[in-house]
């Protein structure tokens, strides 16, 4: 028996849910609102949260990362009145299970909360297994998006399949790549890394390929390629969106093939290896814009792993601080170091926009400052930050304090594009049963709804036909 919590304002709605719920024999709760849902999220041992999107007291996407960070990391299917794509898209991304309309037949409401019930479940018995016998490779955390990532390193892991990952600059790119590496049945091949930024475009084929004595000036004698030194092993390709165009093609073959010439050689090689890449470029845009191969990208992205940045882990770093502060420590002969709360609360209050090298080298100052002393404070931090900081706390208003100055306050785009395609909803229904003298049927094929869809238009909006 699991346990389902229902966040939802229409009285109807959250009535129809919960009797669809106690029918499969499971426990449920509920609220009307986002903040007391939230602290019942906090509080309870939900499996599944049905989360509204238009709610009084704002829109239900912007706590879908607070309920995933709760202790029992629920699963979250979205469920809205009216959906849009750049809803849909901002759910999926977010790591919602699924996003539905409420004009979705309760059957089929039904199968969606058992498929989330069901891949919950599983989760949970494989993700003890998996995670905990997974070589990190200093990969630290716990947090729900880091857990949800290591279950991808796990998965790719497994299997032989290319794998790409991509974050912002600093996420750890490397980290995740070598811990895939590490855990697969290729851990005792070489792990080749190809920092394709650095690749001077003149020499890159012949780093890749390799090549044969005197194939050009400086040749001085063959030299074997980076893929031939990946075989059976891991080759990673860094930054792989710095790969030159006139490079991909060929690498292209490499992939499909796994059979390459190096530069001058009559003879085809062979090379079994594994690839990894990694970028933090846009390579859609890439492809659209003709700086990227579509077809290799599709050959790269066989297994995707998208890094969080920092900022959407912030419950990560203090056991971040930890592990650098002692490795550092260790590195550079120190005694161990001890934090200030106010240290600590420091570093929580920082975006962090380089992410975890930043935090890296950030405590590696601090430790430089601090040298001899036992304890880190804030007055270790560099300045900027210190800076940063101050004035971020003074420009916050205090509680209950009058405003200086009066300004205008507008809602968020997206609240107001709801706010504005539910009053023109509601009216177009006030008109179609008028035109229809509040025959349904009618109103149905007008409309081109189902007769479920539209009783549950007419409930959410309070109209009552005659």
């Amino acid at each position: 028996m699991a346990a389902i919590l229902i966040i939802d304002d229409d009285d109807s709605m959250r009535s129809s849910l919960w009797h669809m719920v106690k029918r499969m024999g499971h426990q449920v709760d509920s609220a009307p609102t986002l903040r007391e849902g939230l602290e019942k999220a906090s509080t309870g041992a939900f499996d599944v949260v049905l989360l509204d999107v238009s709610m009084p007291d704002g829109n239900g996407l912007d706590i879908l990362p607070d309920i995933q960070r709760t202790p029992a990391e629920p699963e979250v299917i979205i469920i809205t009145g009216y959906g849009n794509p750049d809803s849909a898209e901002l759910a999926i991304r977010s790591g919602a299970w699924d996003y539905i309309e409420k004009g979705t037949s309760l059957k089929a409401m039904t199968l969606h909360l058992v498929r989330a019930l069901q891949y919950r479940q599983e989760k949970i018995a494989s993700r003890g297994a998996s995670v905990t016998a997974l070589k990190r490779h200093d990969i630290v955390g716990n947090s729900h998006k880091i857990r949800d990532c290591l279950d991808l390193v796990a998965q790719a892991a497994a299997g032989d399949t290319s794998v790409m990952i991509t974050g912002e600059t600093g996420t750890g790119k490397e980290l995740f790549a070598r811990a895939i590496h590490s855990n697969s049945r290729r851990a005792e091949g070489n792990f080749v890394v190809v920092d394709c930024a650095a690749l001077p475009e003149t020499l890159v084929e012949s780093l890749l390929f390799g090549h044969e004595k005197g194939t050009f000036t400086g040749a001085e004698k063959a030299r074997e390629g980076l893929i031939q030194q990946a075989h059976g092993g891991s080759l990673f390709l860094d930054e792989v969106g710095e790969l030159p165009l006139s490079v991909q093609k060929a690498f292209l073959r490499v992939l499909q093939e796994r059979r390459f010439r190096p530069l001058g050689s009559q003879r085809e090689q062979v090379s079994d290896f594994r690839l990894i890449s990694a970028t933090n470029r846009d390579l859609d845009q890439m492809v659209r814009d003709g700086g990227f191969r579509d077809d290799l990208l599709f050959r790269l992205r066989a297994f995707a792993i998208e890094l969080p940045p920092l900022r959407e882990r912030p419950e990560d770093i203090k056991e971040l601080a930890r592990h650098h502060v002692d490795r550092l420590c260790e590195r550079y002969g120190l005694a161990p170091k001890g934090f200030a709360p106010e240290f600590l609360d420091t570093l929580a209050q920082h975006s962090w926009p380089g992410n975890v090298r930043e935090l890296v080298n950030t405590l590696e100052r601090a430790l430089a400052s601090a040298r001899l002393e036992p304890t880190l404070f804030p007055q270790h931090l560099p300045l900027d930050i210190r800076i940063q900081i101050a004035r971020a706390a003074v420009e916050q208003p205090e509680p209950g304090a009058a405003p200086q100055r009066i300004t205008q306050s507008l809602p968020r785009l997206q609240d107001f594009r709801e706010t504005v395609f539910a009053q023109a909803e509601k009216q177009y229904l006030r008109d179609l049963l008028s035109l229809t003298d509040n025959d349904l049927k009618e109103a149905c094929r007008i409309a081109g709804l189902s007769l479920s869809r539209l009783y549950a238009l007419l409930s959410k909006h309070g109209i009552k036909p005659a």
